[in-house]
């Protein structure tokens, strides 16, 4: 027999013998694994009454902590809550859920219970429940709903989010488009996704396909856990969804069933993301950590010593990689409790204490400053900062420095971020008063050297890194 006919008869018994059943090409069997899992979901039916307010339109992204409207409408151009087509006047919506302990505890998103009267639940047997809500939550967009009744509950088993791995296979089941208790299934694609300037992003992304309704929904592992809250996709693409991690979602639930609401620690500061630029002008030797670039007045920051230009490394015990480790931490912080902060100050690690409070509403978490749009060799031109420039700018009189009055395009300014109406405050951390003390502060730096700056920028300071060419 000729080499040839023995390859092709090889070749032809492993077509043979190959499983072609979906059982084989998907993996486990996702029959068995729905029939078990559906009926922990619920379909969510809102009552709203009738108003004289202007009610949100669907689809918008929570606040964003700037409340900057450009901003806003910039996210709700490309992402879109997957939750009910809420009514302009008074009627119902609806949108999923599921089912999480014996007492009939439902965890879904608060914009899909938002500003809603009355609740009715549906199993997917089709038996409805009145229910009542419990607590909310609008920063992690988490609400908790209990169902009225005294019946055996299908209880839903929640996972560990941490653990799951790009490329897992998921599926999905809710209520899209009001085609109740519909499944879809595909991996995860991402994790830790943070898609707007909100501290508590840290979305799953799925490709599992998700749509009006699903808001709410769980995101199940093939062991049949729950390890997301189905929340959002991005507009006008397929295959993009995301879902809040089930181990967020846990400890915002435990304080809203002991309390109806969340309680957060509050530190006072603001910071913002390492850039390599950055870690070369604060000779940082990576980009760890987090920036401090203001500090509160009378806030835990202060007191306990924090300054701007300090490097969180730790919080507490808890290693800070990047920015956005750091609001979550000081979030799930009790207040009163006196934690150790270890920062990096001109070189040199320092650890301080400080005695964590309650936040406000007032108040805000860890707040990243937006460098979006982040100074005469620069291409820039700077004037006083007067009373009438304070009024025009909306400036408080603790903020010193010199505006900015002109950028060049393709300038170093331009390209380092630098916008007309930013107040210079520092530039290579020595303080700008007048144009003259700028002139002097820039007059030394030579090409290839990074000038670290701070700005001010419609009240928030922000660290710009320019790179003279």
């Amino acid at each position: 027999m000729s080499r040839t006919i023995r390859l092709f008869l090889t070749l032809l018994a492993i077509f043979l013998i190959t499983p072609t059943s979906s059982k084989a090409h998907n993996g486990p069997d996702l029959v068995s694994l729905v029939k078990r899992l559906k009926p922990t979901v619920v379909y969510i039916m809102v009552t709203h009454k009738t108003s004289s307010k202007t009610p949100k339109k669907h689809g918008s992204m929570r606040d964003s902590p700037f409340n900057d409207d450009t901003f806003n409408n910039f996210f709700r151009h490309f992402f879109d809550r997957r939750g009910p087509r809420r009514p302009r006047d008074g009627g119902i919506s609806a949108g999923s859920g599921v089912i999480i302990d014996d007492q009939g505890h439902v965890i879904t998103n608060h914009h899909v219970i938002e500003n809603g009267n009355e609740y009715t639940v549906r199993l997917s047997d089709e038996r409805e429940f009145k229910a009542d809500l419990v607590g909310q939550d609008p920063k992690t967009d988490l609400a908790l709903l209990r169902i009225k009744g005294n019946i055996q509950w299908p209880v839903a088993t929640l996972g560990d989010s941490d653990h799951e791995e790009v490329g897992s296979s998921v599926v999905a089941i809710g209520s899209p488009e009001l085609l109740q208790f519909s499944v879809t299934a595909g991996i995860i694609s991402a994790k830790s996704r943070a898609i707007s300037e909100n501290p508590y992003d840290n979305f799953i992304q799925t490709d599992a396909a998700i749509n009006p309704g699903n808001s709410g929904g769980p995101l199940f592992n093939l062991k049949g856990e729950v390890i997301g809250i189905n929340t959002l996709i991005l507009r006008n693409t397929e295959g993009i969804g995301f879902a809040i991690p089930i181990n967020l979602a846990k400890s915002v639930v435990k304080q809203l069933k002991t309390h109806g609401r969340v309680s957060r620690g509050w530190l006072g500061v603001r910071i913002q993301t390492i850039t390599p630029e950055l870690a070369e002008a604060l000779g940082l030797k990576d980009k760890t950590g987090a920036l401090v670039a203001n500090v509160d007045p009378e806030s835990p920051a202060e007191k306990g010593g924090l300054r701007s230009g300090d490097v969180i490394l730790r919080f507490d015990g808890k290693k800070v990689d990047r920015m956005r480790d750091l609001p979550t931490i000081v979030a799930e912080t009790p207040k009163g409790k006196r934690v150790h902060v270890k920062v990096l100050r001109n070189g040199r690690q320092k650890v301080l204490k400080v005695r964590i409070a309650e936040m406000e509403d007032s108040k805000e978490t860890p707040k990243p400053v937006n460098t979006a749009d982040t100074p005469n060799h620069l291409g820039m031109a700077v004037r006083p900062l007067t009373d009438d420039l304070r009024k025009k700018l909306k400036v408080n009189k603790k903020v010193k420095g010199v505006v900015v009055s002109e950028v060049e395009p393709d300038s170093i300014a331009h390209e380092g971020g630098l916008n007309v109406g930013d107040i210079v405050s520092e530039v290579n951390r020595k303080p700008v008063r007048k144009p003259s003390e700028l002139r002097a502060a820039l007059r030394d730096v030579e090409k290839g050297q990074t000038v670290l700056m701070l700005i001010h920028r419609q009240g928030d300071p922000v660290f710009l890194a320019l790179k003279v060419r």
